[in-house]
């Protein structure tokens, strides 16, 4: 499955470098939905509620009442992760909170299959709280200890992220033998090339800059759903 990404800031559909720097504003979200209604799902991260610098839950909403979306940014409690299902999240992703006993309530409040865990790995070691923080784990040796608590993973490949410069296709191999759950491979996205080697060993990609910038294209991308 190929998965477009929709980031949100400030009331607008973005697109950041490394998590950090802005790098180019998207459409309108009804039109970013429309351009990609060809695909089954959509990517939806409240930027502003991942910093802690508010939140878009009205931009949120509608996106959820019009397509099928995961939906991630700051789901720090149970009652933020219901929140979001209430507002009409398909499935919702959490990062930080992954790693911290909060997992076991925000599972037992929307169950483990519609929660997708980030495994964001930058230098090869888990980063969380908006990638800032490096833990001692690497997503290899954490993921089977997580499979209780989600239906998948969400894998960012934060080095390259949003740089357009390819991805680490090697780590996505290396995840998909350690674990059985569905997998989403983020971060670097960039060729067709890339996109058919993930699709190849079963796992799900989720594209950003490269589809915002039209260096892949949406027709194309649909082709291979």
């Amino acid at each position: 499955m190929i998965i477009p990404c929709i980031d949100l800031m400030d009331g607008k559909v973005v697109q950041l470098v490394q998590g950090r720097d802005k790098a180019l504003e998207g459409d309108a979200p009804l039109e970013m939905l429309r351009k990609f209604a060809a695909f089954p799902e959509i990517q939806v991260i409240d930027l502003d509620a991942a910093m802690g610098k508010g939140e878009n839950s009205a931009l949120v909403e509608l996106l959820a009442s019009r397509a099928k979306c995961r939906v991630g940014g700051g789901v720090r409690t149970a009652e933020r992760a219901k929140r979001l299902i209430d507002l009409g999240a398909h499935r919702v992703i959490v990062g930080t909170a992954a790693f911290t006993p909060a997992i076991q309530e925000i599972a037992a409040a929307v169950g483990p299959e519609r929660i997708l865990i980030a495994l964001d790995s930058k230098y090869g070691k888990i980063v969380v709280k908006g990638w800032q923080e490096a833990t001692d784990h690497t997503a290899e040796e954490i993921v089977g200890s997580l499979e209780p608590y989600c239906g998948g993973f969400l894998c960012t490949y934060v080095d390259k992220e949003g740089m357009m410069q390819g991805t680490d296709l090697d780590w996505f191999r290396r995840l998909r033998a350690a674990t059985k759950h569905e997998l989403t491979a983020a971060g670097g996205v960039t060729t067709m090339d890339d996109v058919r080697a993930l699709l190849a060993m079963d796992v799900h990609a989720a594209l950003g800059m490269a589809i915002y910038t039209g260096r892949l294209d949406l027709a194309d991308l649909a082709k291979l759903q």
